[in-house]
Order: structure tokens, then C-alpha cells, then sequence
């Protein structure tokens, strides 16, 4: 999966951390949710701005 336009990186957002589509919510934010044992349809759930695409993104991220 290409995550190249939805995992973005600005220096003024949450320390320069990759961020999905530039909003507040980490890369990292979402593997530890996935790691804790969240499933997918919990964090689409707790965060509707979100779509399952972006859930991927960050795995994909991760896996480079």
C-alpha cells in the first residue's frame, strides 16, 4: 500500500511524529492502540475521523 499522502510529517504537529492527514492522531498513537489489543472497528469507533484506509497507512508506514 502507497501511505504517501496520508501519513504526513510537519514540524509543528505532535513534534514532528507522522501524523494521518495531518491531523492530531500519530502513527504511533494508532500501532499502540492495534498492539493493546484494539481492533479496528474500535478505533474507527472512538475516532470517526478516521477510515480503515488510514489504518492500513500506518501499518504499511511501520512495515518501511
Amino acid at each position: 500500500m502507497d501511505h504517501r499522502g496520508i501519513i504526513t510529517i510537519e514540524a509543528g504537529k505532535r513534534g514532528g511524529k507522522p501524523t494521518i492527514r495531518g491531523i492530531r492522531i500519530s502513527v504511533g498513537d494508532i500501532l499502540e492502540y492495534l498492539a493493546g489489543g484494539m481492533s479496528e472497528a474500535e478505533i474507527l469507533s472512538d475516532f470517526p475521523e478516521l477510515t480503515s484506509e488510514d489504518i492500513r497507512a500506518c501499518l504499511a508506514f511501520a512495515a518501511r
